[in-house]
């Protein structure tokens, strides 16, 4: 039996300016003569051009830049997508979003891409019609590819066709969470295993991203989100948990691995009263730059990731 999916999530690989502007308009347009609420939620230069093209039709229609409210990819699904989704209870939404550029880091586009197949799960059975532009001709011809893997409806040509290579969400978002590689050996870990450890791991933590680089304010958060994850572990495990920090290029990354075990692939990536007991995973993708978790039987890697200024 295949998983459900939204009403429509509907992959729109484009090549320059002209059809980009044409199949997204069409699609605006269907929902607003329809009295739908719209979001468009695309990298800011891509978010002038239409809402020039709108004319006064912008004035119905809500715009998000992504380069900052989905740097993190994570973010997009709990931040960006369901908020708008939820304020509209038994209304049907129409929502363009392009989580994909050019100039995604490596680290950002397994992300991306298990981004977009979970959206398939996130709206199953919801009267949500989602519109995923996918620039063609600037992004390597394996990324094209995978969005065909994570849509069930491609617009080519003008027309809306099914796509012959999408694929089960679940088996497509885990295959874009490999196991992690281990910390380098230069990397600072702490292990804990009691609730009065909580304090030494916050100063442990605080004090190696401060050395990277990460500004005090940025140190807190990351901070706050460690402390509740590790709190996690000594609730919900019986086992000693690790925290490891270090620098990496532009980052501070602090990895956790537990005992533990997520097994809902939405895990932390839809509001707690849905999944409850994933708020601090949940908390870690709102505030972290990007969130990498593996998960198998016995042990959950999650990997946190700040970006330091320059």
């Amino acid at each position: 039996m295949s998983e459900p999916a939204p009403r429509a999530h509907v992959g729109f690989p484009y090549r320059g300016v002209a059809e980009y502007v044409s199949g997204t308009l069409a699609f605006l347009h269907t929902a607003l003569d329809a009295g739908n609420p719209v979001l468009v939620a695309v990298p800011s230069a891509k978010l002038e051009i239409l809402r020039d093209c709108l004319g006064s039709y912008a004035e119905r229609v809500r715009f998000t830049d992504l380069t900052v409210a989905g740097r993190n990819p994570g973010r997009i699904l709990p931040g960006v997508l369901l908020a708008f989704a939820d304020e509209f209870p038994g209304r049907g939404t129409a929502i363009v979003v392009e989580p994909l550029w050019p100039g995604r880091s490596p680290l950002e586009y397994p992300a991306c891409v298990a981004h977009e197949a979970l959206v398939n799960l996130a709206f199953a059975d919801r009267d949500v019609t989602l519109l995923c532009p996918c620039d063609a001709a600037n992004l390597d011809p394996h990324m094209v590819s995978d969005a065909h893997r994570t849509h069930p409806e491609l617009l080519l040509r003008g027309e809306r066709r099914p796509s012959p290579a999408y694929g089960d969400p679940r088996q497509t978002a885990a295959s874009f969470h490999p196991p992690l590689p281990a910390p380098p050996p230069h990397a600072a870990t702490m292990r804990y295993d009691a609730v009065h450890d909580l304090a030494g791991l916050r100063s442990f933590v605080t004090g190696h991203a401060a050395t990277a680089g990460l500004k005090p304010e940025r140190c807190d958060t990351l901070a706050d989100v460690v402390s509740e994850l590790a709190g996690g572990t000594l609730a919900h495990t019986d086992r000693p948990g690790a925290v490891s920090v270090w620098p990496e290029r532009d980052l501070v990354v602090c990895q956790l691995r537990d005992s533990g075990q997520f097994t809902d692939p939405l895990a932390g990536l839809v509001p707690p009263a849905v999944r409850r007991g994933t708020d601090a995973l949940l908390a870690a993708h709102l505030q972290c730059d990007l969130v990498r978790v593996h998960a198998r039987p016995g042990a959950t890697t999650v990997r946190l990731h700040m970006a330091v200024p320059d």
